[in-house]
């Protein structure tokens, strides 16, 4: 057990519990920060470096469980600085390469305390929810310009909220939008039913204005999906009655909320244009799809990668291709690891996330945005997305808490 915090059961101790107070007020604080990345080096990078370091340092433990996803996620930067030796010129590489161990670090940070304690869950997604509300919000007043300087939450007019890029921004939204869905579902028509569809229809709101393909596609997927699971794990008649009519309702004030939208003309031009599947960016020549061709082939006369960043230097744009990215900037090495690092994880969810657990929930929704998250890859790059790591933690800290539910299990049995 981590010096910061006391485990269930164990004598109460002042000093303990105010360390436990302490830590879990840092971790909330990191995860509230994740929604502010307007510029780099972000305040999430400087805090989560510091709460990281500190937490180990004061004895934070990690288990075999976790210590696979460590173990891929060090091959996976070793594959980067083998990449790094076939650059002529550096550049920003070494830089590159700090982002991403200090990303893998996060993972495998938040995958040990939730193993620690799985109460930690319900802070991370309540605090990611507060997150995701405001920069959301700041996305949809900088798109209408309703104060001066709102233009700055804005991109190529786009809502990007207080992201760099609308790409990352309405992603970001989906995991909060699921735990605020699961909510409705799962809980008594109330007071909070109200509030957290409010809420939901904010985000979605934000989902619109970010003009992100991927998004969209993403918060569908993972919409639908979530509705799917749930229906396959309460099977009673009345929990599908009220699915079925709250989805009928929501269905109808997404409706209602799209038609007041396209109302404006600057949302209802954009929508027309962004809503093309294939833009001549994408199909032209040395577009999206051509540099994929171009890039694969690339792949195979380079299998240690030809280094991070250089190839949206070599052809104008990044590969905008999770797998191609891999290729690109970790090598074959590299490429392996995070394909075999993705699909352990999704089995994990999968086999796990509709058993009776306290972390089911949290379990259930990060999968399905993960899930959602590998689809998407294939038309953007998901490489230093923060909260994709974030998904990463969750589900192998909830494979350790299987873990060591089983085992207290079959240790009452062996008594």
């Amino acid at each position: 057990m981590s010096t910061l915090e006391t485990g269930t059961g164990q004598p109460f101790r002042p000093q303990a519990a105010t360390l436990s107070l302490l830590g879990s007020a840092a971790v909330a604080t990191g995860i509230f920060l994740s929604g502010f990345v307007i510029s780099e080096p972000a305040p999430y990078e400087l805090f989560m470096a510091g709460l990281v370091g500190l937490w180990f340092l004061l004895g934070l433990k990690i288990s075999r469980s976790t210590s696979y996803l460590l173990t891929m996620l060090i091959v996976l930067e070793i594959g980067c600085m083998l990449s790094l030796t076939q650059m002529r010129e550096l550049s920003d590489g070494p830089m590159y390469l700090a982002v991403n161990i200090f990303l893998a670090l996060t993972a495998v940070f938040y995958a040990a305390i939730i193993e620690e304690r799985h109460s930690r869950l319900t802070l991370i997604f309540n605090f990611w929810t507060l997150a995701a509300l405001i920069t959301g919000t700041l996305g949809i007043l900088g798109y209408f310009h309703a104060f001066p300087g709102a233009e700055v939450f804005t991109l190529y007019d786009r809502a990007k909220g207080a992201f760099q890029d609308p790409n990352v921004f309405g992603p970001f939204l989906v995991a909060p939008s699921l735990y605020l869905l699961y909510g409705i579902l799962k809980d008594k028509l109330g007071l909070m039913t109200f509030v957290r569809g409010t809420a939901l229809m904010i985000l979605a709101m934000a989902v619109l204005l970010s003009f992100s393909r991927a998004a969209w596609g993403l918060y569908a997927f993972a919409n639908v999906m979530l509705v799917m699971v749930m229906l396959l794990k309460e099977r009673t008649s009345a929990f599908r009655l009220k699915v079925l009519v709250l989805a009928m309702l929501g269905f109808v004030l997404l409706v209602t909320a799209f038609a007041i939208a396209i109302q404006f003309s600057q949302v209802s031009d954009m929508l027309a244009d962004r809503s093309q599947l294939v833009k001549p960016y994408d199909a032209g020549h040395l577009g999206r799809f051509d540099r994929h061709r171009i890039g694969f082939l690339l792949s195979m006369e380079h299998p240690l990668g030809i280094g991070p960043l250089l190839f949206g230097k070599i052809y104008g744009e990044d590969e905008h291709n999770t797998w191609l990215k891999m290729l690109t900037t970790y090598g074959w090495l590299g490429f392996v690891t995070y394909i075999t690092m993705l699909f352990w994880t999704l089995s994990i969810g999968f086999k796990y996330m509709l058993r009776n657990r306290p972390w089911q929930p949290f379990l259930m929704i990060a999968w399905i945005t993960l899930l959602g998250h590998a689809l998407i890859g294939n038309v953007i790059d998901t490489d230093h997305w923060r909260h994709f790591y974030l998904l990463y933690g969750i589900i192998w800290g909830c494979r350790a808490l299987e873990h060591n539910f089983q085992r207290a299990l079959r240790r009452s049995a062996a008594v």
